[in-house]
């Protein structure tokens, strides 16, 4: 009987990890389901540029996976079962409803949605674009509004910098506001935050920093010092919350839904279980957790793949260390700023801007989707056999 390996979510770090197993392991020895309820690869990183109204190239997972042997599931995951080691689905074809896929290895790559903070009023007036459905309500909203209109950009991390100098450069008549509720990029370095400044400035985009958003309104925003924006839009962009349903599982989560995993990326509490990306909580340089990113997920995803493959064919787990190297934040198509860190992610003196650093970000954007549908890069051709039982390899370390 083959061993059945269930990857929920078709992200970055899902789709690269069905992708590698499929490309080392047997395909007589192993069946792959990859889980997804939308057929085409997102994204993610882009969704601002979306929002905006560019068109981005569609990524169709049967193009992706043709010829592989990776089966691609088209379904909502409704639950998992880590005692049963089942998972529920809902066909989004609307054709087979609910079905009930049973696992011996499950690998959760299920990522994360927007973070509303719990601030009155976000749920309803606010936009987010953790995803393309809410990337493109914003793309129709933003089509409509009037010159002269303000919208505001709530959130002054990476995203949020990047949501309003796009918006701003493709709707140079807009009145666009940043709202952070720290200091104006105050974890870059000196290089950085002039280099943001003169951008934003250039732009003409108004920064309203040190500010705590209270409540959102349909035509405005108010902050804890009592002041008043006006907002035909308002963007959220301050952060991400984990899928919830890893809560409902028996695993070991962290309070804020995260499950707990170790330097393989298996989880503590399930070894049958991998967490990848945004739905892991992982340690790295220093034991300090690793941001939600795209620069986090990837490594993960690798981690948990060779990982996988090691202890089903025997081989040796890799011990690869989860560090930073920069930041890359697009400003606009034009501008761009990448930010030197140490492994920790702490910014260094050095720091890249301008037009040469706008086509760097870009580069790691099309690499990164590249690396999507080319996940075995660097890595031997050949497939291996599994060679242990499963219940020998849940006794391995």
């Amino acid at each position: 009987m083959k061993h059945r390996i269930i990857v929920l979510g078709a992200g970055y770090t899902g789709a690269i990890t069905a992708g590698r197993l499929a490309g080392r392991l047997r395909r007589e020895d192993v069946a792959i389901t990859l889980v997804n309820a939308e057929p085409d690869f997102v994204e993610r990183v882009r969704m601002h540029q979306l929002a905006v109204g560019q068109n981005l190239e569609l990524r169709p997972f049967s193009a992706m996976f043709a010829g592989t042997g990776v089966e691609l599931k088209l379904a909502k995951v409704t639950g998992v079962d880590t005692d049963r080691k089942t998972v529920a689905v809902l066909d989004t074809n609307g054709t087979n409803g609910t079905e009930e896929l049973a696992y011996d290895t499950l690998v959760y790559a299920l990522g994360s949605g927007w973070n509303s903070q719990g601030v009155p009023g976000t749920a309803e007036h606010a936009h987010e674009i953790a995803g393309r459905p809410g990337a493109l309500r914003l793309r129709e909203r933003l089509a409509g509004l009037d010159g002269g209109q303000p919208v505001v950009v709530v959130g002054g991390g990476l995203t949020g910098l990047e949501t309003a100098t796009e918006i701003a450069e493709a709707r140079p008549d807009l009145d666009v506001a940043l709202v952070a509720r720290g200091g104006f990029g105050d974890w870059l370095s000196p290089r950085g935050r002039r280099h943001l400044r003169k951008v934003f400035d250039g732009l003409g985009i108004t920064v309203h920093q040190h500010s705590v958003v209270t409540a959102v309104e349909a035509d405005h925003i108010a902050t804890a010092d009592g002041t008043v924006v006006p907002a035909a839009v308002t963007v959220w962009t301050t952060g991400f919350q984990v899928h919830p349903i890893a809560k409902a599982t028996t695993l070991e989560v962290t309070g804020t839904g995260q499950i707990v995993v170790d330097a393989t990326m298996r989880s503590l509490s399930h070894p049958d279980v991998y967490v990848i990306g945004d739905a892991a909580l992982v340690r790295g340089p220093g034991d300090k957790p690793l941001r939600m990113s795209c620069a986090s997920g990837i490594p993960t995803a690798w981690q948990a793949a060779d990982s996988i493959v090691a202890r089903l064919t025997g081989g040796k787990l890799p011990n690869v260390p989860l560090r930073y190297f920069n930041q890359c934040i697009s400003l606009g198509r034009r501008e761009g700023l990448i930010q030197y860190v140490t492994a920790d992610d702490r910014a260094v003196g050095a720091a890249l801007t301008g037009r040469l650093a706008a086509v760097y970000k870009e580069l790691i954007c099309k690499g990164a989707a590249w690396g999507v549908a080319h996940p075995m890069l660097g890595m031997p051709a050949r497939r291996r056999r599994v060679v242990r039982e499963r219940a020998r390899v849940s006794a391995t370390v």
